[in-house]
């Protein structure tokens, strides 16, 4: 462990820039490395400032790991009185409070601010450029100058970024890149001779839109219709002032556009609502202007509409609606996770995060934690990203996962249903699936290749064509025999069906690979402190030694596949040759063949898991093991046993149980829990991708 934490210190050149979402992704490179990761803001306007609200949430830092420095109306006060060393101890002392216990630190530089003449604004502070490069000596930060880009031309970023450079080079800062954000999409920046990396990272619109609940707050506007988190979290990208006619008025709706109008202009709320419903164009919200509610009758017949926008009511009128509206952008919060996951986004894939890595110095830890865990499978399914069809294409957790894991770069997605339906969710719900592909299983061209195909591969079953037309119509059937015909890459489904017709098709169509007897599963375990690995729980009720064996080693083979060194514990209820009976000598010829077929991993049984997780009675029980009391692989003697076990440990310990990961076919398919969450879908789409591309 390091005597003392690493940090970067993020600073621009002048007000702007976004330093908040390249914060956050440092902080996500960060938090797959190590596993105390701290944020520090030298100086704040707020008494929670959003962005160290945000990294501490979203990385569970401890109150300790996460702070501030002064106000900046204490820093003006002290600067103004001659006392700056006075200011700079201060917050140098603040920071080594946080950082003893971190292992690196994300520093967020000061906000650049102007003097506006208004006494009642924040100060701005003199030569802030210089006072953040003083900081950033102090504090031995290393640091990674953000140039704004928006609204500037190639050459002139090309230019800011230079000045950034030798601006801070200068003046002995360890710059390690630069980083010019929200310029225009498809730039490319040509800025040599510097001797660091620069990265472009495009204006994404759904990072810096604002949503609908900060137009709310920027009009103190109240609710009328369609009120909920939903709607509230929209992106709003553009402003419509209704004043035409409707014909007219139709030709300005655009995705993610706000209407400004009278509520008393009955003719554009419906002509609005039925065009959002209808899927013309799916309107972020309406804002009825001058206090004036819609008509009672209006307001009904907007009701009757399976989707319809949300809408508010301001006292100003349009004009000044439109004022309150100009400039207003989107604020990273732990509130708006969609914001969020398009911001790292637009990070992930324009930011070659392995060298920044590299050149922060930031050494990876030995152990692996569950957020180390989390984080290193969306970085490595993004790194070869895969195709994956997800069947339950119209329930909304997986319309949701969708969503994140396309802003993320995860993986390229298939949704099946009818795509009039999955639009119209989109739409109520709020969210981009512009990028999925969208296929019906009872309309597609393929369904008669495939129905042809399932018959020969099932024909010594007595399978017939017209029966095998009707089984590939099945969505989890359909979703399989693209897997097996190389359309998609992997498949998951499991949120509305049974574990059985998700892995039915795949025992049926795609099959076991040649070197695996027998088809399993595990469950990756993350415990507060370490991610354990447990099979099989989910798939084979009484496996025999020879299943066991091939269990145990398909379960070593995934989880140093997902980063988790392999110490497998074969487990029964006695340990070593304490105990004797079918079960146990089950387990023991299992553990036998294992050490036979794999001699190179570390393996002990049988074993109780007493034994196997604590070192105190590892040393009474099995002394000298190099399995007992650090064992990560758990193989469970059946079904009953595993799969309570897991239940008992996720539920009693608050653990995340991510699975049940299938092991042993021949392409990846993969099984949700009913009851899983969107980050549980996330995860297992992020797990199977992987497994795809190894």
């Amino acid at each position: 462990m390091p005597a003392a934490a690493r940090s970067v210190y993020l600073t621009g050149l002048e007000s702007g820039g976004g330093k908040s979402a390249i914060a956050l992704g440092v902080a996500e490179l960060l938090s797959r490395r190590v596993e105390r990761l701290g944020a520090f803001r030298p100086l704040t306007r707020e008494a929670d400032d959003p962005i160290v609200e945000l990294l501490r949430a979203r990385y569970r830092m401890p109150g300790s790991a996460a702070g501030t420095g002064p106000t900046y109306r204490q820093a003006a006060a002290l600067i103004g009185a001659g006392r700056q060393d006075e200011l700079v101890g201060q917050i140098v002392e603040r920071y080594h409070a946080l950082s003893r216990d971190c292992d690196a630190v994300v520093v967020i530089g000061t906000d650049f601010g102007r003097d506006t003449g208004d006494p009642h604004a924040e100060p701005a502070l003199p030569d802030e450029l210089a006072f953040n490069l003083r900081l950033a000596t102090e504090l031995g930060a290393v640091v990674l100058p953000v140039v704004d880009g928006h609204g500037h031309t190639a050459e002139e970023v090309a230019d800011a970024v230079r000045a950034a450079y030798h601006a801070l080079s200068d003046g002995r800062a360890a710059v390690v890149a630069v980083i010019a954000n929200r310029v225009a999409p498809g730039v490319r920046l040509a800025v040599d001779g510097l001797g660091v990396p620069v990265y472009a990272v495009p204006d994404v619109p759904a990072v810096s839109a604002p949503t609908m609940a900060e137009v709310v707050a920027a009009l103190g506007a109240t609710p009328v219709l369609g009120w909920g988190d939903d709607a509230m979290n929209r992106d709003v990208l553009d402003v419509v002032v209704g004043g035409a006619t409707v014909p007219t008025f139709l030709d300005y709706l655009s995705d993610g556009c706000l209407v400004v109008t009278p509520g008393d202009r009955a003719d554009l709320l419906v002509a609005t609502t039925a065009a959002h419903a209808s899927g013309q164009a799916s309107v972020a919200g309406v804002v009825l202007t001058l206090g004036v509610p819609p008509d009672p009758r209006v307001a009904r017949l907007i009701r009757r509409f399976d989707a319809a926008p949300p809408l508010i009511s301001t006292s100003l009128d349009s004009y000044d609606t439109v004022a309150a509206l100009t400039g207003l952008e989107g604020r990273l919060a732990t509130g708006n996770p969609r914001k969020v996951d398009a911001a790292l986004g637009a990070f992930e894939s324009n930011v070659d995060v392995g060298e920044l890595s590299r050149r922060l110095a930031v050494t990876r830890s030995d152990r692996v934690t569950p957020m180390m865990f989390e984080y290193e499978l969306i970085e490595r399914a993004r790194a070869d990203r895969r195709h994956v069809v997800l069947p339950e294409g119209t329930e909304e957790r997986i319309l949701r996962a969708a969503e994140i894991l396309l802003r993320r770069g995860v993986a390229e997605l298939t949704l099946l249903g009818p795509p009039d339906e999955i639009a119209r969710r989109a739409r109520e719900l709020g969210l981009d699936l512009a990028r999925a592909a969208v296929v019906d299983p009872a309309t597609s061209p393929w369904r008669a290749e495939f129905a042809a195909e399932y018959a020969r591969l099932r024909a010594h079953r007595g399978v017939t064509l017209d029966a095998a037309g009707d089984q590939v119509g099945d969505v989890n059937y359909f979703g399989t025999m693209m897997v097996h015909t190389g359309r998609a890459d992997a498949m998951v489904s499991g949120c509305v069906h049974p574990t059985a017709d998700t892995i039915r098709p795949a025992f049926e169509i795609i099959r076991t690979r040649p070197d695996v007897s027998i088809a399993s599963s595990v469950f990756f375990m993350c415990l507060p402190e370490q991610v354990l690995v447990y099979g099989d729980c989910a798939i084979n009720p009484d496996p025999n030694a020879d299943q066991l064996a091939d269990i145990a080693l398909s379960s070593a083979e995934t989880a140093a596949k997902f980063g988790v060194t392999p110490r497998v514990a074969m487990l029964s209820y006695s340990t070593g040759e304490s105990g004797h009976g079918i079960d146990v000598d089950k387990v023991a010829k299992a553990t036998a063949l294992v050490r036979e077929r794999r001699p190179d991993l570390p393996v002990a049984g049988p074993i109780q898991y007493d034994a196997a997780v604590d070192p105190a009675v590892a040393a009474t029980k099995l002394p000298g093991s190099p399995v007992a009391g650090r064992a990560t692989v758990f193989i469970f003697p059946d079904l009953n046993t595993g799969n309570n076990t897991y239940k008992a440990v996720q539920r009693s310990a608050g653990a995340v149980a991510v699975g049940p990961v299938m092991q042993g076919l021949r392409k990846p398919v993969n099984d949700l829990s009913r009851g899983a969450t969107v980050k549980d879908i996330v995860s297992t789409v992020a797990i199977t991708a992987i497994q795809a591309s190894s």
